[in-house]
């Protein structure tokens, strides 16, 4: 039975024990026939499921865990290139009572794809859903961002394993579940900024992609180095008119490359402000190893890029 978490009178948020994989998944049949149809990977979605399987550093761990990677980045390139903390928690209720700004943001640390963005410029009418086993992406006015709602929403959360798809991110399993708070980072414009992915292979970037309009008009835009726009869709429709080439491109790519040099690939999300350059995440299984690509020919375009070893050391 899930253990209860009771941290106000009346009110009790139910922390669900962290779940485990399907015996399925675990089965060591199922293992070797996912390391036999990955043996020879040839585009970048196979060779992300060839890293996926094969690479069990500790350091793909500390990339995939929000709060750990924290300690990373400034230990490769310094203080001033992460959202300021506004707080950690084991337990939820802690929300109840951490001293929150008047914006800020919540998410998991044990996952990708959770967060609830609380600031001003939400839209009037957006809410927060109610408490259930799944993740959150919502954005909403301080109004709206009620405490117990927020520690209800969160409490499931660090109950959740993620990333047990049928390419099985590992990863996830070895991260203790939190709730972390950080800034509200704010773009040129005072909006949610422009979200930079740099896919560096072998130290090297060699692709940029760039999503807009967050929690609205989504857009996506590949790029090669140079900034020639890559004629592909990973899904959301191209931004009109086109992104012009950020005036501190070089310094995010420097930036991306430092942070790569201890693995063959990992992807580097870079927030550009207007007085600093901030790193979102590093992500090493890019959609789980199921990245889109319209034309597929692209999937074998950046999967070029990549070598992957023979073995993980």
């Amino acid at each position: 039975m899930p253990a209860p978490i009771t941290s106000s009178p009346g009110c009790t948020l139910v922390v669900v024990p962290p779940s485990r994989p399907r015996w399925r998944q675990r089965s060591r049949a199922v293992r070797l026939w996912r390391l036999a149809s990955t043996a020879r990977p040839r585009t970048f979605s196979e060779k992300v499921r060839y890293k996926m399987l094969r690479d069990h550093r500790d350091i793909l761990v500390t990339f995939a865990d929000k709060w750990a990677v924290r300690a990373y980045v400034e230990s490769v390139v310094g203080p001033g290139h992460l959202p300021a903390l506004v707080g950690v928690a084991d337990d939820p209720a802690a929300l109840r009572t951490m001293s929150l700004p008047e914006s800020f943001v919540v998410k998991p640390t044990h996952g990708s794809g959770a967060v609830i963005v609380v600031s001003p410029m939400a839209a009037p009418e957006e809410r927060l859903p109610p408490a259930q086993h799944s993740w959150v992406y919502r954005h909403v006015r301080p109004a709206a961002a009620d405490r117990d709602e927020l520690a209800a929403i969160a409490a499931p959360w660090l109950g959740q394993l993620y990333g047990q798809g049928p390419n099985r991110e590992w990863v996830y399993g070895r991260i203790p579940p939190r709730v972390l708070v950080e800034e509200r980072l704010l773009g040129a414009a005072g909006s949610l900024p422009e979200d930079y992915k740099f896919f560096v292979f072998h130290g090297r970037c060699h692709f940029v992609q760039v999503d807009g309009g967050r929690f609205g008009d989504r857009t996506q835009d590949f790029f090669q180095r140079s900034w020639e726009h890559m004629p592909f869709s990973g899904g959301p429709p191209w931004a009109h008119p086109p992104i012009p080439r950020p005036d501190r491109l070089d310094e995010m790519i420097d930036l991306a490359e430092r942070l790569s040099a201890d693995t063959d690939f990992v992807r580097v999300d870079l927030y550009l402000l207007p007085d600093r350059i901030v790193v979102g995440e590093l992500t090493n299984y890019p959609a789980g190893g199921d990245s889109p690509f319209h034309p597929r020919s692209f999937d074998e375009v950046f999967g070029r890029s990549w070598t992957v070893p023979r073995r993980y050391r």
